[in-house]
This record gives structure tokens, sequence and C-alpha cells, in this order.
């Protein structure tokens, strides 16, 4: 069974960071794709960043120079570090991975930066 758990959520004063993992088991991790996905209040789920199995990264340019993300294969877990957190930065953020036709999401984490 696979499972994608997502942690480190809450709320922060804008300026502040936090960072997300997202504990994977029941897939071969190392070859999958992990990407950070966020949904906001009424607003459609959009990317945030994402990880190839190669190390390839990629941002949405909203997040470009204040959020990272890093994989540790052996932990199987994918971590989102952010930082200069916004209140537009407020959402659930998902974690999901990607392998072929292979798609997986977890549950989510509530992440609000409000003062």
């Amino acid at each position: 069974q696979v499972q994608l758990v997502e942690s480190g959520g809450g709320l922060v004063q804008p300026g502040g960071s936090l960072r997300l993992s997202c504990a994977a088991s029941g897939i071969i991790f190392r070859f999958y794709a992990m990407g950070w996905y966020r949904q906001a209040p009424g607003k459609q789920r959009e990317l945030v960043a994402s990880i190839t199995s190669g190390g390839e990264r990629n941002y949405a340019d909203s997040v470009k120079g204040r959020f990272t993300i890093s994989r540790d294969n052996a932990k199987t877990t994918v971590y989102l570090q952010m930082n200069s957190l916004k209140p537009e930065d407020t959402a659930v953020y998902y974690c999901n991975a990607q392998l072929g036709g292979a798609d997986y999401w977890g549950k989510g984490t509530l992440v609000t930066v409000s003062s």
C-alpha cells in the first residue's frame, strides 16, 4: 500500500521559515519524481516544486529563491524548505509521487502565514 505522509505545517509569521517533510512508503522511492503542490482556499491546486529521480529541480516562479526542494532516497523522504514566507503562501501543501502512469498523493499539511 502506497503512503505519502506530510508533516511540518503550521502557523508562521510573515518572513518566517518552515520545513515540510513527506515520508513515502510502498514505492521504490528512488525511481519516482517527487513534487510539492499547494491549494489555497478558492483556488486550483498548483505545482510548487518538483525533483526528478536524478535530482533535477523545478520551481514555480512565485517561490523561486525562497523555497528549496530536496530528497533523501535512503530515508525515502522529500523535503520542502520554505523561507521568507508570505501570506500568499498560505495553503494546504500536498506531496506527490509520479512514475510513468503511477500518480500518488498525500493528504496534505496546512501552512498558514499570518501575523
